[in-house]
């Protein structure tokens, strides 16, 4: 391709030289798959007497590394151009017969920093579980507490306020003419005032408060702890 029209078209953008390995031992699986498709080894003798299965490996690893090197131009790592190709070679990535490309797997060493915060994340979580235990069992409990307490008072104001109007009612003004007033007036309780009402409002308004309260502290608390049994899980893998 000519120089100038190849500097419009974008590069592939590779984000570490580990992405690249990747690529290759995966096309270098792929093709394993397939030479053991069509030349299936024989059991009980050794890689080197199948020389025409060894011949076909060598020049599939070669056309494979050539196809990569061609195409080295073409890629980069993390912005860079990929200068050194000796990550293309097949001793890098491992050659078809001997490992088919299969990955190294590395371990990071011991950081003692991650194990303190594991520790850390393991006692958060041990914490946010005793919160939402707490509050599963005070919560409720006063809400209940209040609202029964709030019905027993509006209860004992209502008895007084009947035990009063039936003391007026059998008061000395309870006359033919008052009667005949109360008649005129419908009779029964009077509904003048709505005491009790306002109270029973307030009560439920607190019950109700105090419930949306406990609903929306609740998944807070419980966000936390799974992000830090998140942060636990990732830390421990991660390790």
């Amino acid at each position: 391709m000519n120089t100038a029209v190849a500097a419009h078209y974008r590069k592939i953008e590779l984000q570490a030289p580990e992405d690249l390995t990747y690529l290759l031992a995966n096309v270098r699986r792929a093709a394993a798959e397939h030479i053991n498709e069509a030349f299936p080894p024989v059991e009980g003798a050794q890689g080197e007497e199948d020389e025409l299965r060894n011949r076909i490996e060598e020049l599939i690893d070669e056309y494979i590394t050539k196809t990569f090197a061609l195409s080295a131009p073409n890629l980069s790592i993390n912005g860079l151009d990929i200068d050194d190709l000796s990550v293309l070679s097949p001793d890098s990535a491992g050659s078809l017969p001997r490992g088919a490309g299969e990955p190294e797997v590395v371990y990071t060493p011991f950081d003692p920093r991650l194990r303190s915060r594991v520790e850390d994340l393991t006692r958060e979580e041990e914490d946010l579980l005793r919160d939402i235990a707490a509050l599963k069992k005070s919560v409720p409990s006063a809400t209940a507490g209040a609202y029964a307490e709030a019905f027993r008072e509006g209860l004992a104001r209502d008895e007084e306020a009947l035990a009063a109007e039936k003391a007026r009612e059998d008061g000395p003004s309870s006359s033919s003419s008052g009667a005949g007033h109360e008649a005129a007036g419908g009779g029964g309780l009077s509904m003048d005032r709505l005491e009790r009402q306002e109270d029973v409002e307030k009560a439920y308004a607190r019950a109700v408060e105090g419930l949306a309260r406990l609903k929306r502290d609740m998944p807070a608390v419980v966000a936390r702890m799974e992000r830090a049994r998140g942060a636990g899980s990732y830390v421990v893998t991660e390790r």
